[in-house]
């Protein structure tokens, strides 16, 4: 018997992921199975939270801490282990420095390989195929996008995040902030600056 694909109950479902998880929610709403205020507080936890303060942590004890910066630098996944920070999605990280000379940003190309337990959840930008796609193939003009500007002679280094190797950015610490502790370090790192897509905050 000829298939025919409109048949499939998948072509019911709206062709946007977004509207599909839209419509999953929805659904799950109506039949009393999730408390969508519930679903809102974890989901900003983690973007905004959880993920990237931890993340924070780890870069603030890097430029507060040679010894731990050695180790970062060395194997990620077990330094970040000893602040407490592991597990699913957090396995086999790398850890590179941003410098005068050299600018790191992370894109994953197959879909959004992401070191959750730093950063929390991923950003729509990065899971977008502009990004995905545009990253790699023109990086200054996206981190332009991002309003970050570099010098001419800073090279960029794309690094690609995948389900075995996950990327953590160091970016280059903000002048002016000598004999301050590890939570006013932390205060000056986002998310992006963690990504490559950002700096981090100058003082004010």
């Amino acid at each position: 018997m000829p298939h025919d694909d409109h048949d499939h109950p998948h072509s019911l479902l709206p062709p946007d992921p977004a509207l599909r998880v839209k419509a999953l929610e929805s659904l799950l709403e109506a039949k009393g199975l999730i408390d969508p205020g519930a679903l809102d507080a974890i989901i900003d936890t983690y973007a905004h939270k959880v993920g990237p303060r931890n993340g924070a942590q780890v870069v603030a004890r890097a430029w507060n801490d040679p010894e731990f910066r050695a180790r970062l630098m060395e194997d990620a996944t077990a330094a970040c282990a000893e602040l407490g920070f592991a597990g699913r999605q957090g396995e086999h990280l790398v850890a590179v420095e941003n410098t005068a000379e050299t600018h790191n940003m992370v894109v994953c190309t197959l879909c959004s390989c992401y070191p959750w337990p730093l950063l929390g959840i991923p950003p729509g930008w990065y899971k977008s195929d502009a990004y995905r796609a545009r990253a790699v193939r023109e990086p200054r003009q996206v981190l332009a996008e991002f309003g970050v500007h570099l010098p001419e002679d800073t090279r960029v280094h794309v690094w690609d995040s995948t389900a075995e190797i996950r990327y953590l950015v160091i970016p280059e610490r903000p002048g002016g902030t000598e004999g301050w502790d590890a939570d006013r370090l932390a205060a000056l790192v986002t998310r992006d600056s963690m990504i490559g897509t950002g700096l981090a905050r100058v003082p004010a």
